[in-house]
Formats: C-alpha cells, sequence, structure tokens
C-alpha cells in the first residue's frame, strides 16, 4: 500500500514527472552519444571528433525527445534557438572536460563517462530553461 500511495503522488508532482522523463530521454541520448563516439573510437577517429559526432547526433534526438516527451511542448524555432545555445554551453563544457579528464590520464574510452556524470544535471537546468516558459 505505501508504494501504491508513493507512485500516486509521484505521479501528481509535476516537476517530478518532468524529471523522470528527462533521465529517460537523457539515458538514451547519453546512449546514443556514447556508442557513436565508442564506434569512431574503434576505427580511430580522434576523440574530439568522435565526441562531436556523438554529440551532434544525439543532439538531434534529444531536441525532439525534450520537446515531445520531456516537457510536452511544441518544437519551434525559438525553441530551437535556445536549445541550441544551451547546448552549446553544455557542448563547450563537455568538450572541456573531455580533453582535462584525457589530459589527467583517464582512458579516452571511458573519459565521457566522468564528463556525463558532471554536464548532465547542468544540463537539465539548461534545457528546461531553454523549452519551458
Amino acid at each position: 500500500m505505501r508504494i501504491k500511495n508513493l507512485l500516486s503522488s509521484i505521479s501528481k508532482n509535476k516537476n517530478v514527472c518532468e524529471f523522470i522523463r528527462f533521465v529517460i530521454v537523457g539515458i538514451i541520448a547519453t546512449l546514443i552519444h556514447y556508442i557513436i563516439y565508442f564506434m569512431f573510437q574503434t576505427i580511430n577517429v580522434q576523440y574530439n571528433i568522435s565526441y562531436t559526432i556523438g554529440y551532434f547526433s544525439s543532439f538531434v534526438f534529444n531536441f525532439f525527445a525534450s520537446n515531445f516527451f520531456t516537457f510536452k511542448s511544441k518544437p519551434n524555432l525559438s525553441k530551437g534557438i535556445k536549445f541550441f545555445i544551451a547546448h552549446g554551453f553544455n557542448y563547450t563544457l563537455q568538450i572541456f572536460l573531455l580533453n582535462l579528464y584525457i589530459f589527467i590520464g583517464i582512458n579516452q574510452n571511458i573519459a565521457p563517462l566522468f564528463v556525463f556524470v558532471i554536464s548532465i544535471p547542468i544540463n537539465f537546468i539548461f534545457v528546461r530553461f531553454a523549452l519551458k516558459k
């Protein structure tokens, strides 16, 4: 009975549901990003290029999934520009952290995992601001 009450109260809290949907979209986008990055790494593409290709691919998915699923909004040019700016900041942070982690000796195949731990919570704030009124 407690679990049912807990689930009921969570489902009524719009912000909690929104965050859960953000996490789901974020996990899928992160997987897209990392899988593409890793695939390019296996054919010896330079890690910054691999990371950028993976980021851009996940960006496209993320924009539409964030609008339709996470924040239940319609994509438009204004939101697209704000989303692009938010992700521009996020990409800059991520590429900086990626290079920092590789510089200090973290293997380039797992360095993105450390980047994601820091950048994903920050990205939630920026994307929410970009897509919500």
